[in-house]
């Protein structure tokens, strides 16, 4: 198990001094993102004349969609992926089954070019032993 981090960020314009078993870089990742939002929303006259309480709870909304269509977006990747790799399993199993089916082909084929040389060497036969009568 990873050793605890402690680490100093900056959010708002405020220390906090956050914890966690992540790196300091994925702390410090998180309190950027914390960050990019408060500065995304403060750009926001409508938002600024909230009060604070409000603005705290608008921002945990957003925060709380962007997690929720992240989720979403990762089980329809996550679906589709399967959806491909069944499709490719498939392509497979069909690339398996044509291949069978070509050496078969390939043995009937020289099974009749052989029967062919056969049959010409009889004619050949044939005629000669027709021409010596």
């Amino acid at each position: 198990m990873s050793s605890k981090t402690d680490t100093e960020v900056i959010i708002g314009g405020k220390v906090f001094t956050l914890s966690g078993y992540e790196s300091e870089e994925y702390l410090q990742k998180v309190a950027s993102y914390i960050n990019n939002k408060l500065n995304e929303y403060n750009k926001v006259e409508s938002f600024r004349r909230q009060p604070m309480d409000t603005q705290g709870v608008l921002l945990q909304l957003n925060i709380a969609d962007d997690y929720f269509k992240a989720k979403r977006q990762i089980s329809e990747l996550e679906e589709d992926l399967q959806a491909k790799e069944k499709e490719l399993y498939d392509l497979k199993h069909e690339l398996i089954s044509t291949q069978i089916k070509l050496e078969s082909s390939e043995e009937q084929v020289k099974e009749l070019q052989q029967s062919q040389a056969d049959d010409a060497k009889k004619i050949i036969q044939l005629e000669t032993e027709l021409k010596k009568k």
